[in-house]
């Protein structure tokens, strides 16, 4: 994986929920969650997927490990997509790894949201995002 997301501030300290996640799966600290059923969590790779959060610890593949903690409350550095986002603009899972862009209303709908971008964002930038999911 590339591009994770990194640690500005945690709030309430990133009130971190455990997730069941597949034993033979790596997971990154810092990559975007994505729900699936029942209760799991795998890395994102659906643009309209629901997402959790952040990954708040590294899960090694193979390791006997079937759970991990994802952060959902924070202030984190995020990659942005190819487009620009403005202050303020609600961002949301693209299908590229660990990357947001502008989400639209149907991303509301399908819980693709991320968060709020608290910086102003060009092309491919990192940016502040402000998550509380």
């Amino acid at each position: 994986m590339a591009n994770e997301a990194v640690i500005i501030e945690l709030m309430n300290g990133g009130r971190p929920i455990r997730f069941t996640c597949a034993d033979g799966t790596g997971i990154e600290k810092g990559t975007l969650m994505e729900l699936t059923d029942p209760r799991t969590v795998i890395a994102n790779t659906n643009i309209t997927a629901p997402l959790v959060g952040v990954a708040a610890e590294e899960k090694v593949a193979n390791d006997g490990q079937t759970s991990i903690s994802v952060y959902t409350d924070g202030i984190f550095d995020v990659l942005t997509d190819a487009g620009s986002d403005n202050i303020g603009a609600m961002l949301s899972n693209t299908d590229t790894e660990n990357t947001v862009g502008t989400a639209v209303a149907a991303h509301l709908l399908d819980g693709s949201v991320l968060g709020k971008a608290l910086e102003a964002a060009g092309n491919a930038e990192v940016v502040a995002v402000r998550v509380n999911l």
